[in-house]
């Protein structure tokens, strides 16, 4: 039993090595022309992106099913739609929309948006956690915590006090109105 499962498939490894190499190729290739933002996290679709290509790249170069051929034509195909939905985001506000998250204002200052927090599904051991990843060493240095569209917190902070950040930074950030107010106070 023991020898099975160590040798087994042992005439196919040749095949193996084949399909990876011609799987990796196709890869690079694919991203070449297709650009980097495919293998980026900036949006959900860019995730989802990222895991189709890993499971279709192990399963072709793994198992006889899919075929080389096949794998390597959803591995287009996958690039193709991906592609198709950054361009169809970039000229369309309603598909932006249906199809990327709104980052999320989470904290600025001493200020904790409860409500954000649970939007995002995290908890103040969490939030507290991304500050001190980011070196935060007082409420008095935190400009903003950001819950990203890719699942990132951005932490936002300077020890200088005269600091400020730009409204534009935050534009499409939900609740960043709030930060605009309490800092005009």
């Amino acid at each position: 039993m023991f020898e099975k499962w160590i040798t087994s498939g042992g005439q196919l490894i040749p095949w193996v090595l084949l399909s990876v190499l011609a799987a990796y190729i196709a890869i690079l290739l694919y991203t070449r022309i297709v650009g980097l933002r495919s293998l980026s996290k900036m949006s959900a679709a860019d995730f989802v992106m990222t895991i189709a290509i890993g499971s279709l790249f192990a399963s072709t170069v793994s198992l006889s099913s899919p075929s080389l051929l096949v794998g390597l034509t959803a591995l287009a195909a996958i690039y193709f739609g991906q592609w198709l939905i950054a361009w169809a985001r970039k000229r369309s506000k309603l598909v932006s929309r249906l199809i990327d998250n709104r980052p999320i204002l989470l904290m600025t200052g001493n200020r904790i948006f409860d409500h954000n927090l649970a939007l995002a599904n995290m908890t103040r051991a969490d939030l507290f956690g991304k500050l001190r990843e980011a070196n935060a060493l007082n409420y008095d240095q935190v400009l903003a915590v950001v819950f990203e569209t890719t699942g990132d917190i951005s932490v936002l902070h300077s020890s200088d006090e005269n600091a400020h950040l730009e409204a534009d930074f935050m534009d499409s950030v939900i609740d960043a109105h709030e930060l605009f107010n309490q800092t005009s106070k």
